[in-house]
């Protein structure tokens, strides 16, 4: 038995299982790339689809279609996010660990369950 991801992190589109952590790695393999999170946000055709939320290391530049073409690169085209958000930083908690729930509230706010 391999553990690839949390259930709750879990992406479903078109009946597709996309592993959040899975295309992390990836993203944060790109040069410009200082650290990376993936979420699922709703999307009517789809149901749900991959976010990524990317902060670039000091002085570089990306586009989203760099990204999104790096990913698809090296894993399965599906689980390519279908778009890129660029923040300064990523909030975190005490202990430093990225809080995706934070991130993905938002994208959830008129939705009783986070998943479409």
């Amino acid at each position: 038995m391999t553990i690839v991801d949390r259930k709750k992190d879990i992406i479903i589109s078109v009946g597709e299982y996309i592993y959040s952590v899975e295309v992390e790695k990836v993203i944060l393999n790109h040069p410009a790339v200082f650290e990376a999170v993936v979420i699922g946000v709703t999307d009517d055709k789809w149901g749900e689809v991959a976010k990524a939320i990317v902060v670039l290391k000091p002085g570089a530049e990306a586009t989203d279609a760099e990204i999104i073409s790096f990913v698809k690169e090296h894993l399965a085209r599906y689980k390519a996010p279908k778009m890129v958000e660029y923040w300064d930083e990523l909030p975190k908690g005490g202990t430093g660990k990225v809080l995706k729930r934070e991130i993905q509230k938002p994208y959830w706010k008129d939705h009783t369950k986070a998943v479409h």
